[in-house]
């Protein structure tokens, strides 16, 4: 069955979009549902909230975006045969927190572009930038709360668990991250597991927690949960070395993050660079070790480093090791899922994250 999964995520995109417009407007006025699910005692100003929240909100999230992740969601549902229809609002909450997620990310690291435009804080200010992505982590939640009378509250609550779990983990890689990049830790010793782990939390965390969700909500016993939850998972840290891969490799995905080699720039410590740091000679490592220490914006310099790790083979290791860790997640997924259309799009699914371009 020959399944186009970039027509797939087009047609989703359009409908999570207008999801989120449902809880997150593109203007408050006294009926957005905010407001009617926790009346305000006195009187907000509209036009302050709309400047500083919802303006920003939109204009980030009209830039685009795979919505990759409430796809898995619905996909996880429709494969453990229900509606998807029925859950659909629910979609938006690792959606929202992945962008909220982004906007605060590129404070932390700086970063001038995101999505072919200057990043959040560039446009609307830092102090605005970081409250606005701070309010993304719970604005979805709305979701919960206008449809907690429709939900079994065992249902309700174990939502509410994976979303608490997963928000401390995204954290905990977030941290894991900029310590290492900030030299804060030793990032010269890092091991492949220690940045896989790090991936687990900080891309792997939304991806499962919608597919946790989505299998929670469709009835799935603790086995299924937990075994889709891996899944999703390895999906989004390949999903994360593929992005890694293509910050090297990738023509137009680095003309919308403003050249090649941004992670160079910024020092990280990814998969391709970790193996290069093992396998190098001395003299190519202690050269490598340099440019990242640089955290240089020079193209030359980062294109001697993308070398590097080219000489040693480390971005085709890369590209391997995520196709492999895809490629033995679905096995326990396999096991559990019955025969449908909806399971072979999911594994569809995966595969195009793990080979895509863009």
């Amino acid at each position: 069955m020959q399944i186009d999964i970039e027509a797939l995520l087009d047609e989703e995109a359009a409908i999570i979009d207008q999801l989120i417009e449902k809880y997150i407007p593109r203007n408050f006025s006294k009926s957005s549902l905010v407001f009617q699910l926790s009346p305000p005692r006195y009187e907000p100003s509209f036009e302050a909230l709309n400047q500083a929240i919802a303006h920003p909100i939109w204009d980030f999230l009209e830039r685009g975006g795979k919505r990759w992740r409430p796809v898995m969601f619905l996909l996880v549902i429709e494969a453990l045969g229900k509606d998807s229809k029925e859950f659909q609002d629910f979609a938006i909450i690792p959606e929202v927190i992945h962008n909220g997620t982004i906007m605060v990310d590129d404070v932390e690291d700086d970063s001038k572009f995101r999505r072919g435009k200057p990043c959040t804080h560039n446009v609307f200010g830092t102090d605005i930038a970081i409250n606005t992505g701070n309010a993304m982590y719970f604005l979805p939640l709305l979701t919960l709360v206008k449809n907690r009378n429709t939900l079994q509250p065992e249902t309700f609550n174990k939502i509410y668990e994976i979303f608490t779990r997963e928000m401390i983990n995204l954290s905990l890689g977030q941290a894991t991250d900029i310590a290492w990049h900030r030299e804060l830790a030793n990032a010269d010793s890092i091991t492949e597991a220690q940045y896989i782990q790090m991936c687990a939390y900080k891309t792997g965390t939304l991806a499962r927690m919608a597919a946790k969700m989505g299998a929670v909500l469709a009835n799935g016993d603790e086995n299924t949960v937990e075994k889709l939850g891996r899944f999703a998972e390895a999906v989004g840290v390949a999903f994360q070395i593929q992005d890694d891969i293509l910050d090297l490799t990738g023509k137009e995905f680095a003309e919308h993050k403003g050249g090649r080699g941004q992670d160079i720039t910024e020092g990280k410590r990814t998969l391709m660079i970790i193996r290069t740091l093992k396998k190098a000679e001395p003299h190519d490592k202690e050269k490598l070790l340099e440019i990242l220490k640089m955290h240089t914006s020079d193209q030359k310099l980062r294109e001697d480093a993308i070398n590097v790790m080219q000489k040693y083979g480390s971005i085709d290791y890369a590209k391997q090791f995520a196709r492999n860790l895809v490629q033995q997640s679905w096995k326990g997924v396999d096991q559990i899922l019955l025969p449908s259309q909806a399971k072979e799009k999911l594994k569809a699914f995966a595969e195009y994250l793990v080979e895509r371009k863009i």
